[in-house]
């Protein structure tokens, strides 16, 4: 397959054709996959914010203050009480801000960026990524994945991940399908959109490359079973339950990377 980053996109402002923007520039084809970087869709949402709409409430001063004896940084607690607005559950709040989004996705800092927004503090994640997904599928005519970066438990570093798509299914279900030697596999479901969202990454990279939207070419699902699920069910994840009843103390040996 081809994966290539989509050159010469403006800076994206609120209410900006995103769908406009990149169809005039990726001479798309049939069997594309359209993969954006959460940054632009919510730039184009007008997801920016500022720090003086969240208001910080007990809660927020308190983790502020935490975090900021664990790290020894200065924290603004209207920070975290924009990661409260914006999440559905905290899973931590030591010793960083481990969110459940009101999506699904679980994330530091509720995805919140501060980082490539001009004339705001804060860039909210999209409200709901897989509407947004859809409206630029519908009217690019190819599946679209809207991606971001996020770290992974047990690695180092982080990698491109999915957080809403449109227009083919999030994963190859293999179950029911035999290797080799005939053994049926009964496990492997493979994520497709995250993996398709690490290869877009390699291409449009991070900082200020200005390359927030990939295509990737000659790419086919194949013939399996397709799943819908993206994220993991709360009830079956088990790192999940254990967060929640993890608590941080101030002798783990622990620093900020």
């Amino acid at each position: 397959m081809e994966v290539f980053a989509v050159q010469g996109l403006p800076e994206v402002r609120p209410g900006d054709d995103l769908a406009g923007l990149i169809d005039e520039r990726a001479d798309l084809r049939p069997g594309d996959v359209v993969l954006v970087a959460s940054t632009v869709v919510s730039k184009a949402e007008d997801r920016k914010a500022d720090l003086s709409a969240f208001p910080a409430g007990e809660r927020a001063r308190r983790i502020a203050s935490r975090l900021e004896t664990i790290t020894g940084d200065p924290k603004d607690p209207r920070f975290a009480q924009a990661v409260i607005e914006e999440s559905e559950e905290l899973l931590l709040e030591a010793p960083f801000l481990l969110a459940v989004t009101r999506f699904g996705h679980i994330t530091v800092n509720a995805g919140i960026d501060r980082s490539n927004v001009p004339d705001a503090d804060l860039l909210l994640l999209p409200e709901d990524p897989g509407a947004s997904a859809r409206r630029l599928g519908d009217r690019l005519d190819v599946p679209v994945i809207v991606t971001d970066t996020s770290g992974r438990p047990f690695r180092h570093g982080q990698r491109g991940v999915a957080l809403g798509y449109a227009g083919m299914p999030a994963s190859r279900d293999w179950r029911g399908e035999r290797d080799r030697d005939g053994r049926e596999l009964g496990v492997t479901v493979q994520s497709v959109v995250d993996e398709l969202a690490g290869a877009a990454n390699l291409v449009t990279g991070e900082g200020g490359g200005g390359t927030p939207v990939a295509v990737v070419r000659d790419w086919s699902f194949g013939d399996h079973d397709g799943s819908d699920e993206l994220f993991r069910d709360p009830g079956k994840d088990v790192v999940r339950q254990a967060l929640r009843q993890w608590r941080y103390t101030e002798d783990s040996d622990w620093s900020p990377e």
